[in-house]
């Protein structure tokens, strides 16, 4: 029997979903069967990724009428619409059905890419991500955002769409490269930055303990992230209002991911960085102490992070890739700062001088 940490639930109502945080979790049974409801099943993952856990979540299927297996490049720059595609190719012409149900089997794109195909083949079939790293896991795996990627913006066409379930398990993590777990922990530190200023502080202090992979650390920094994340999304499915500081940093990252060519920056580098500059500019307002910046920098120098913006970008590029940024509202950038440590606000009222002063500084 896997050894079953926590449970958590996203209540959306009659589309509340659990979240199962655990060891040894990807070949049980008893917790991925019961979310699928047809006899067909599409397990989507990627070239570096399938060969380490899909014949373990085939396994965990049992039998079935119908497996796919579709196994895509690995990288951000291949979360387009063409391999979008790719993946309607396939299904359709394995005759898949109404009934059935996507699994992602890999990090933030195989999952990104995965639930938006779930969400427009046939109008809408259930999907099911099992995400095999920390960011994936902390972050894109819970909340139902899906979709690809744009030449112009990242993350611009896709669909808010909730999957039945998310499976993981924190074993995963053992096979992930340092450089994509540092990746995924800027992540896990920005709920600290937003709303939890105490999980901030211990988050400070284990740093070294997370990043040597160790086991209890890591499950109780990926439980808390996830119930952040789900008590936000609860609130606010589709980002109306709350749920957009979980995009402190993103504004600023997805600018450098898309003026640096998907892929050169994993996101959480970018994120990390732009978290860096979200907290600069609240300092310059007054909001937060520059000793929590500089305690910031170096955290994230710490973690091996990248602390400066690429040196091929301006403030004249960068205010321009972020107008472009989806969560932009009638012209007016939006802008997650904080007032405090563990205290998020959302900002429309952020100058071209300020940000052109922020860029010049750096």
């Amino acid at each position: 029997m896997p050894s079953l940490m926590h449970t958590l639930h996203v209540e959306l109502g009659e589309r509340t979903y659990p979240v199962y945080i655990g060891r040894d979790l990807l070949a049980d049974s008893s917790l991925l069967a019961p979310h699928i409801a047809g006899s067909q099943v599409v397990i989507v993952s990627n070239e570096t990724v399938a060969p380490l856990y899909v014949d373990r979540v085939r396994s965990a299927l049992g039998a079935r009428q119908l497996i796919t297996e579709i196994v895509l490049p690995d990288g951000e720059q291949y979360k387009t619409l063409d391999t979008l595609s790719g993946i309607f190719d396939r299904v359709m012409a394995d005759k898949h059905s109404r009934n059935t149900t996507f699994v992602a089997v890999g990090g933030g794109v195989v999952g990104d890419i995965t639930g938006f195909a779930a969400a427009c083949y046939q109008r809408g079939v259930n999907f099911i991500q099992v995400p095999t790293t920390l960011l994936a896991q902390v972050d894109s795996s819970v909340g139902g955002k899906t979709g690809v990627n744009h030449p112009l913006g990242k993350n611009m066409i896709g669909a808010f769409y909730q999957p039945q379930a998310v499976l993981i398990d924190i074993n995963t993590l053992h096979t992930l490269p340092a450089r994509e777990l540092s990746a995924g922990l800027a992540e896990v530190v920005k709920y600290g930055l937003i709303s939890d200023q105490a999980f901030y502080r211990w988050l400070q202090e284990s740093m070294p303990r997370l990043l040597a992979c160790e086991e209890a650390a890591l499950a109780e920094a990926i439980e808390r992230s996830c119930a952040i994340k789900a008590q936000v999304v609860a609130a606010d499915e589709r980002e109306g209002g709350l749920r957009a500081i979980l995009n402190l940093g993103h504004t600023f990252g997805h600018a450098i991911e898309t003026g640096q060519g998907y892929g050169k920056w994993l996101h959480g580098e970018a994120v990390a960085t732009g978290m860096l500059l979200a907290l600069e500019l609240s300092a310059r307002r007054g909001w937060v102490a520059a000793a929590e910046v500089d305690g910031f920098r170096e955290l994230l120098l710490g973690m091996h992070l990248p602390v400066r913006i690429p040196d091929d970008m301006d403030a004249a590029m960068f205010l321009r890739l972020m107008a472009h940024d989806k969560k932009a509202v009638d012209g007016r950038l939006r802008l997650i700062l904080l007032r405090d440590i563990g205290e998020a606000c959302i900002v429309d009222d952020v100058t071209e001088a300020e940000l052109s002063d922020l860029f010049a500084a750096r």
